[in-house]
C-alpha cells in the first residue's frame, strides 16, 4: 500500500480536521508531530513516501531534499504560496506540487491581538500574577496611536481595517502603493522612511523576496520612536535580526512582538528568549481551528484527486 506522510502536526490535530477514509481506505498514512531538523533522519523517514502532506513553510524541501526522494510523486503544502518548496525542481523530478487556500482573517487578528498584549503587557502581567503580584507595568492605549502597515496587500488591508475599528490612524508604504489606493483603505500613504518616523506601532505585511529581505534594518530602527513598537507576522528575514537585537538591548524601540524568525523553531539559546520587551510566538498566525479544517479537507481533496488522475490545486 502507497505512503502518505503528513509532517509537522505539532498540535496532533491533523487526522481530527477533516475526514481522511477517503485517503486511509487507499493508503498508509503516517503523522509526524515532532519537527525533523535533521536532514539525514528526514529524508529516512520519508523515504517510502509517495506522497507529503507540508504544513506551511515549517519543513524546506530545496532540489537536494526532493532527489534524495525517489518515491515521491505528490507534495501538497498547506497555502497555495510556499517559497520552503523548490517548485521548479520538483516539476523536474515529475513531482506534482499542489496547494490549499488560505487562512481567512487569522492573521489580521493576530496581529492586532499582540498589539495591544505587546503595548499592555499582558505576558508580564500575567507572569506576575501567577507569582502573587499585582499590576507593575503602565502601556498605552491604541485609540488614537498611529499604525504603520508595511505592505498594504491582502493581509495588510484587513489589519489596516481592524486598525481603524480600534480609533488608529494608519499610514502606509509598500513599493508601489499609490495614494489613491491607501485612501480606499482608510490609510494615508507615505513615503517607507516617513512611515517608520511617524507610527507608533508597525506592523509588517509583505512577502518574502529578495526584495523585501533585509528591508526593515538599522536605518529603519534608528527612525523609530523610543516609544514605538514593532509587530512581525509575516517572514523572519524581512527584519534584519541583529538591528533589531540592538534597537531592542539599547531601547532604541519600545519593543517587538514576533510571531516569525530567521531559524523555526527558534534555536533554545536564541537571544531573543531573553529580551524582556518581547512578545514571541510560535509562528500561530494561520493556527486556527477553521484554518486547519480548510487546510486538511483540501489537502485529502488534492490527494484523492491526484491518485484518481484529476487536476489538483496546482502552486503557482
Amino acid at each position: 500500500m502507497a505512503t502518505v506522510v503528513v509532517l509537522d502536526d505539532y498540535q496532533g490535530v491533523a487526522l481530527d480536521s477533516a475526514d481522511w477514509t477517503p485517503i486511509t481506505d487507499r493508503f498508509d498514512v503516517r503523522v509526524e508531530t515532532e519537527h525533523v531538523a535533521d536532514r539525514d533522519e528526514l529524508v529516512a523517514r520519508l523515504r517510502d513516501a509517495q506522497v507529503v502532506v507540508a504544513m506551511r513553510e515549517r519543513t524546506a524541501f530545496p532540489a537536494d531534499l526532493l532527489r534524495a526522494l525517489p518515491e515521491l510523486r505528490l507534495l501538497v503544502t498547506t497555502g497555495m504560496k510556499n517559497a520552503a518548496i523548490d517548485v521548479p525542481a520538483a516539476r523536474e523530478l515529475g513531482i506534482e506540487v499542489c496547494g490549499t487556500t488560505g487562512s481567512g482573517n487569522a492573521v489580521a487578528e493576530l496581529t492586532l491581538g499582540m498589539m495591544i498584549a505587546l503595548t499592555r503587557n499582558f505576558a508580564a502581567e500575567d507572569a506576575g500574577v501567577r507569582r502573587g503580584g499585582w499590576q507593575h507595568t503602565i502601556g498605552p492605549g491604541l485609540a488614537g496611536l498611529t499604525l504603520g502597515v508595511v505592505g498594504l496587500g491582502r493581509l495588510g488591508i484587513p489589519v489596516s481595517r481592524l486598525a481603524r475599528a480600534f480609533a488608529m490612524d494608519v499610514v502606509a508604504w509598500s513599493p508601489n502603493l499609490t495614494a489613491a489606493r491607501a485612501a480606499e483603505h482608510d490609510a494615508r500613504a507615505v513615503s517607507k522612511r516617513e512611515l517608520f518616523e511617524q507610527a507608533d506601532v508597525v506592523t509588517i505585511h509583505l512577502p518574502l523576496s529578495e526584495r523585501s529581505r533585509g528591508l526593515v534594518g538599522a536605518a529603519e530602527f534608528s527612525a523609530m520612536r523610543p516609544s514605538s513598537y514593532l509587530v512581525n507576522t509575516s517572514r523572519g528575514p524581512i527584519v534584519d535580526e541583529a538591528a533589531l537585537l540592538d534597537a531592542l538591548r539599547s531601547r532604541r524601540i519600545a519593543g517587538a512582538a514576533l510571531d516569525v524568525y530567521d531559524v523555526e523553531p527558534l534555536p533554545a539559546d536564541h537571544p531573543l528568549r531573553t529580551m524582556p520587551n518581547t512578545l514571541l510566538l510560535p509562528h500561530l498566525g494561520y493556527v486556527t481551528t477553521d484554518a486547519y479544517r480548510t487546510f486538511f479537507a483540501q489537502a485529502v481533496e488534492d490527494v484523492v484527486a491526484w491518485a484518481d488522475g484529476r487536476p489538483v490545486r496546482s502552486l503557482d
